[in-house]
């Protein structure tokens, strides 16, 4: 095996064009691909700035056209040669490289490969496991290593960018208490406390308020953090999030500083091009619109509650939904009337997944208007329905009955559904709009109680502060999320700071003082030492990459992800450990059935 002494790098793979013709470079790299055409060697030579073509001749340098002939791809190399033009029928415009070579002169071999499980390329067909079992090669794919240079450029503008704004980046403890509501926590036990254990942070909520009180005014964080939930493609064990806490603010204040943040972030990181202020709407018209709180606004068909217009039709399913409270929406598929009764039939189980029960559908046809259901309605109640859609000749609407909180979901999700059938949806757009006026709490039927829809340490809104005790389904909070393309990127709220405000809330999800006072005391009394008007957001920086990058899954955006099942397919993680280590844990092991 060669070494690379007294040969040091000068240039990169990628840098190289016409600009250097006739220069002498040192590279090195890995064999992406190799072609021997008979008396000349042609070498595809990558690092993760891009690929060049390398050429050996034995009329050039004899000894570096042998051990051309040895190489293997992915072996790992160092080249000497001199850079020069390509002829006009030979320029490869798919690369950044193609209009030059490199005529090699002298060729290390510096390791050998063995031969991958996949190809290192882009497009490659390859199962899930086997990338991120072997994530050392598949981070070597040009897109792979794209991810993760956005992602590093990312995290540079949004330091800069913070910094300039007069925010200070603080760290928070990873081991901390285990604290009621969220995800489960990943415990830690304590080997010098046994019986005790750490808890990892599901996020540094409470600290970066403790920052307030401490007086540090503006504070943000790149932190770790961490949830012991059932997985998905947005979803690991670990993720990080960008953490900003400010005092003496508004919500005003954050929304449009997260606005200008995020243009900055995307012109700077991907050229994108992102107006300001955004879009806003309140949670109940986003669910009542669009069946979600997390439209994706990329195309229109809002969902229009149609009752008064269809109220006392001879539809009887109808009739009896709204005389029990429930509702009558439909959705306007526009110029879709030609639909074939078979997809109809497929829609109507398609909403049944989404707890719809029917579906029925009216198409405006050039001979009128076709349905199952369009005898039970007078030509006065037709009027008023193609009024309230704006319903014309080509269009397809399709209404549903039921609960409001059934009926949105499902017509949400068909909504979405239609709209990538019809292919509506488009990929490079950019639709952004802020969610706000969450409630406060939402039931949960298994518990018996309230629970806090985001976090207990969201302030509720003023004018319904008198609730909390009477009615907390009521209560909306000072909640707000950030949304692009119908996901979820970055969620806040402002802040309880009263203590007398935090123990009614934490009343209201039934938490006795006493609870509150072992799981919140050095909160509740930090809340006594002056503590100041403040607020704040978190974004999911893996799920935020990944819609930059324009990526299917979080785990493309990661380094060294974990699988759906919490598992390191690579370093095997979790795995067992050694007796002793559990003795020193003070941990015994009796209810775990080996698999």
């Amino acid at each position: 095996m060669d070494t690379l002494s007294g040969l040091k790098r000068s240039h990169s793979c990628g840098e190289l064009n016409k600009e250097y013709a006739r220069q002498e470079i040192v590279l090195c790299g890995w064999v992406a691909r190799r072609r021997d055409h008979g008396g000349l060697i042609f070498i595809d030579l990558r690092d993760r700035s891009g690929f060049v073509q390398v050429v050996f001749s034995p009329d050039i340098d004899q000894q570096a056209f042998n051990k051309a002939e040895s190489v293997r791809g992915e072996y790992v190399l160092a080249v000497r040669g001199t850079v020069r033009l390509r002829d006009a029928d030979t320029i490869n415009s798919n690369i950044a490289t193609g209009e030059i070579e490199v005529e090699g002169v002298e060729l290390r071999i510096l390791n050998v490969a063995k031969t991958p499980p996949f190809y290192i390329q882009d497009d490659v067909e390859v199962d899930e496991t086997v990338r991120l079992k072997y994530r050392y090669l598949d981070l070597r794919r040009p897109v792979m290593q794209r991810n993760l240079i956005l992602r590093h450029r990312v995290t540079k503008l949004m330091r800069d960018f913070f910094d300039r704004n007069g925010f200070l980046e603080i760290e928070t403890p990873m081991l901390t208490k285990s604290t009621p509501e969220g995800a489960r926590d990943y415990l830690v036990p304590s080997r010098v406390n046994p019986g005790k254990f750490y808890a990892l942070p599901q996020s540094p909520q409470i600290f970066k308020q403790l920052l307030m009180v401490a007086g540090y005014e503006k504070y943000f964080q790149i932190v770790r953090c961490f949830r012991d939930e059932d997985l998905r493609a947005d979803r690991q064990p670990e993720f990080t999030q960008l953490d900003i806490e400010m005092s003496f603010i508004d919500r005003e204040d954050i929304l449009n500083m997260m606005e200008n943040m995020i243009a900055e972030l995307f012109k700077g990181a991907i050229g994108a091009d992102v107006s300001t202020p955004f879009k806003r709407l309140s949670y109940a018209e986003a669910m009542d619109k669009y069946g979600s709180d997390k439209p994706d606004l990329r195309f229109e068909m809002e969902i229009v509650d149609i009752s008064g217009a269809i109220s006392g039709s001879e539809f009887k399913v109808f009739e009896n939904i709204l005389a029990s409270g429930g509702r009558v929406k439909a959705i306007n598929v526009k110029g879709y009337s030609h639909i074939a009764r078979r997809e109809l039939d497929d829609l109507v189980e398609y909403v049944g997944n989404y707890g719809g029960k029917g579906l029925a559908w009216l198409c405006y046809t050039t001979e009128g208007i076709k349905s199952q259901v369009a005898k039970f309605f007078s030509p006065e109640i037709i009027a008023k329905i193609t009024a309230e859609t704006a319903a014309e000749e080509g269009d397809l609407l399709l209404l549903m009955a039921g609960v409001p909180e059934v009926l949105n979901q499902a017509l949400g999700q068909l909504r979405l559904e239609m709209a990538r059938r019809l292919n509506l949806i488009d990929p490079e757009k950019l639709a952004f709009t802020w969610v706000v006026d969450f409630p406060m709490f939402e039931y949960n039927a298994e518990d018996k109680r309230f629970v806090a829809m985001h976090h207990p340490f969201t302030s509720p809104q003023d004018e319904d502060m008198d609730y909390l005790e009477s009615d907390p389904a009521r209560i909306r909070a000072k909640a707000y999320d950030m949304v692009l393309n119908g996901t979820e990127i970055g969620g806040g709220s402002i802040r309880i700071y009263n203590r007398d405000v935090q123990e009614r809330v934490f009343q209201a999800i039934g938490l006795s003082k006493e609870e509150a006072q072992e799981k919140f005391g050095f909160l509740l009394e930090a809340f006594e030492y002056g503590t100041p008007p403040h607020g704040g957001i978190a974004f999911g920086l893996d799920r935020l990459i990944m819609l930059m990058a324009g990526r299917p899954s979080i785990r493309d955006v990661i380094a060294f992800p974990k699988t759906q099942s919490a598992s390191d397919m690579m370093s095997q993680a979790p795995d067992e450990v050694a007796p002793k280590q559990l003795k020193e844990l003070a941990i015994k092991l009796d209810m775990v059935t080996k698999k």
